[in-house]
């Protein structure tokens, strides 16, 4: 009995000893489905990627656990606790991972194929969402199944905070724009499902490619819309594209930073110098703050780690120095921007009128909707707007 308890303890503590380390590819391999090369495999490992071991070496190889949860052997000569520049990497030249390097991602890496695509927290189509990602989106990638249908982990990453996942389907080689422009442009005008999937794919790739493809990809799309005759989706497409546009021929860097140069809020009659007033006039002006907080400020870029909370606006205070800084302005009939004596933003301002007016000035993105940025030295306005009316102006610093 006294042998059996010992021989237990032994496995617990080697079991234990695997959990508390962490165990990386120091070369591409594949994982098999027994321990033999010659055995079929599941899928492709890429060098760098995690695993977890479930058994002890045994002839050579490890049973493990990949990324995605998926379990089979693996060469135990590829296995190590530490990644180093002197690694000699065996590549696999089937493997379809691709490395970093392409002006997309730095690591191990695919793209996303299809348009408004879930990446779940669990390899489950039940499970929470935890992102939309959109075509030709990089996703981090250590380890691909070669079934179609099985899941794969687009995060590269064991921790349940950060796992995502996905089908082995909806990634690999990143779209090609023009294949994507003639395969619309062969379907009969009638097949309006498949122009549909396909415009959303086109209009997605172009976000995420040069400007210059935002014009023919919303011209396709909007093709579409207009069959569909569904009243929100073509404001919303029609907003899309006047964002584009103006996206598409924006202004210089220099002529952004002149155009906003005087720039200062008003709120309830008070003129700020830029987005600073002293705390009396804050506290004249709106009165005791209902709420105040300390926010850690790591990069050091706010005026204080004191912040005074209104429901018009949030401010940095430095009680000391009689000094605040706005970092974030509901706009309302008491509190407007002027970014020039031309050029006001008030509670007046449609999210339409603004994009028609200003969209050469502003920094845009699909993922982002109803939310736009200027560029203010090193800083930005963060611009907001709720139900098609200008809701909020945030000054984001950068670190």
């Amino acid at each position: 009995m006294k042998k059996y308890y010992f021989l237990i303890t032994i496995l617990f503590c080697s079991v234990l000893m695997h959990a508390q380390e962490r165990y990386f590819l120091n070369s591409d391999t594949r994982l098999y489905t027994s321990s033999n090369a010659s055995a079929d495999f599941l899928g492709y490992f890429k060098y760098g990627a995690e695993v977890q071991l479930l058994s002890e070496s045994k002839n050579g190889w490890y049973k493990v656990k990949a990324d995605n949860l998926s379990e089979g052997y693996i060469p135990e000569k590829y296995v190590a606790t530490r990644l180093n520049a002197k690694d000699v990497k065996v590549r696999d030249n089937e493997n379809p991972i691709l490395e970093g390097g392409d002006n997309y991602y730095g690591g191990n890496h695919l793209f996303v194929l299809v348009a408004g695509l879930k990446a779940r927290a669990q390899p489950d189509k039940n499970s929470k969402i935890k992102e939309i990602l959109n075509t030709g989106d990089p996703v981090a990638i250590n380890y691909l199944p070669k079934n179609q249908e099985d899941w794969v982990n687009i995060s590269g990453n064991f921790n349940d905070e950060y796992a995502r996942f996905t089908l082995r389907k909806f990634v690999g080689k990143r779209p090609d724009f023009n294949t994507l422009i003639n395969d619309f442009d062969k379907l009969d005008v009638a097949n309006i499902t498949e122009r549909k999937t396909i415009g959303e794919r086109l209009v997605e790739l172009a976000w995420n490619s040069d400007n210059t493809t935002l014009a023919p990809a919303y011209q396709r799309y909007y093709e579409v819309v207009k069959q569909l005759n569904d009243p929100k989706l073509l404001a919303d497409t029609e907003l899309n594209m006047a964002v584009a546009k103006g996206v598409t021929k924006h202004k210089k860097p220099e002529e952004i930073l002149a155009f906003v140069k005087k720039s200062e809020f008003i709120l309830k009659g008070v003129k700020t110098k830029s987005w600073y007033i002293t705390q009396k006039d804050l506290v004249n002006t709106f009165g005791k703050p209902p709420k105040k907080a300390i926010v850690s400020d790591e990069c050091g870029v706010y005026l204080s780690e004191t912040f005074y909370y209104y429901p018009d606006l949030e401010a940095s205070v430095d009680e000391q120095k009689n000094q605040a800084e706005l970092t974030k302005v509901f706009i309302n009939e008491n509190n407007k921007l002027v970014l020039n004596p031309n050029a006001i933003l008030d509670n007046s301002v449609t999210e339409k009128a603004f994009v028609e007016k200003y969209g050469t000035y502003i920094g845009a993105s699909i993922k982002v909707p109803h939310s736009y940025s200027i560029q203010i030295e090193d800083s930005e306005f963060k611009i907001e707007f709720k139900d098609g009316k200008l809701f909020s102006i945030e000054i984001f610093f950068y670190c």
